[in-house]
């Protein structure tokens, strides 16, 4: 069981939140120009690494607000936390 820390409302149980994918995927200036390929990759693929990786999560039990987090996904231990539309925290080595 994670316990996520909310940028509003601090520590909560995981069961709280609900994942929203991964963070910081730029969208297309004109999808109308997108062809086919371009348009599925832009919709369905994401990266699937193994270690750290930024999230989007919505804490729906809660204040219902959007945020990102960078979690390694070995350990599941939560790095940091950061809203939408701040900058993501540097990097800061290996786990």
């Amino acid at each position: 069981m994670l316990l996520i820390p909310c940028p509003w409302c601090g520590p909560r149980d995981e069961t709280e939140f609900r994942y929203g994918g991964q963070a910081g995927i730029v969208r297309a200036a004109d999808p109308s120009a997108l062809d086919d390929a371009e348009w599925a990759a832009f919709l369905f693929l994401r990266d699937n690494p193994k270690g750290r990786f930024r999230e989007r999560w919505v804490h729906t039990a809660g204040c219902r607000r959007w945020f990102n987090l960078v979690r390694d996904t070995v350990s599941h231990q939560i790095v940091a936390v950061y809203r939408i539309g701040a900058a993501p925290p540097p990097e800061q080595g290996p786990t």
